[in-house]
């Protein structure tokens, strides 16, 4: 698995340094810039810890709210792409659950069905439908993909649209964003080479992923 829960965890196991601009000196990393687009503070938050530290390394990222049930896709400059609602795991919590996938190949039990959080290496690929999507964790079959057909019962287009957090709820595990949102927002960033995914936690405040020094009982993002 390539998700990192802890953000400083990720910090010393690159010892903090941040990738040189041509003339050698520290790249100059900018404010996130959300052109315009709401957000939640946990987003915003997270946002401006990844372009402050440039923990993304100079690569496309995306930030999942799964508390809010939508995507945002960043250039590597932090200016945004564009922001999607989205369809996340049936179950709630922020854990994978241990080879979930493997004990019913594609179809884990419902209350085994979560969308994990952490720091994910995203990269292109395809699934065994030969379907392109983005992998953020291969070995636990977690992507990025565009809404597929599904059966009936599941209305997942309709939850798509539904203003309700709740509805968005039914996936396996996948972040799926819709159609048009795919191709035109995924697939030129994290579709077309590696990246980084932030999923935030729905179990703790958002910060914790990326400060370890979280105060306990201060309130959630």
């Amino acid at each position: 698995m390539v998700v990192r829960s802890s953000y400083r965890l990720a910090q010393r196991e690159r010892g903090d340094r941040r990738p040189a601009t041509a003339t050698g000196s520290l790249s100059c990393q900018a404010a996130p810039d959300f052109a315009g687009a709401s957000a939640s503070d946990a987003a915003r938050f997270a946002a401006a810890r990844v372009i402050d530290a440039n923990d993304h390394q100079g690569l496309p990222f995306a930030i999942v709210d799964k508390r809010d049930a939508r995507i945002y896709v960043f250039e590597p400059t932090g200016r945004l792409i564009g922001a999607s609602v989205v369809l996340l795991g049936a179950t709630l919590g922020d854990q994978i659950v241990p080879d979930a996938t493997l004990r019913t190949p594609g179809r884990p039990a419902s209350d085994e069905r979560t969308t994990p959080a952490g720091r994910f290496d995203s990269a292109p690929g395809r699934n065994n439908k030969g379907e392109a999507i983005v992998w953020v964790d291969y070995g636990a079959s977690f992507a990025i993909h565009r809404l597929r057909a599904a059966p009936a019962a599941e209305r997942r287009a309709a939850r798509l649209a539904s203003p309700t957090h709740e509805d968005k709820r039914i996936s396996l595990g996948c972040v799926v964003v819709p159609v048009a949102f795919y191709d035109g927002v995924v697939a030129p960033s994290l579709g077309s080479g590696r990246g980084v995914v932030y999923v935030l936690p729905e179990s703790r405040p958002a910060r914790a992923m990326f400060d370890t020094a979280v105060v306990a009982g201060a309130s959630s993002d």
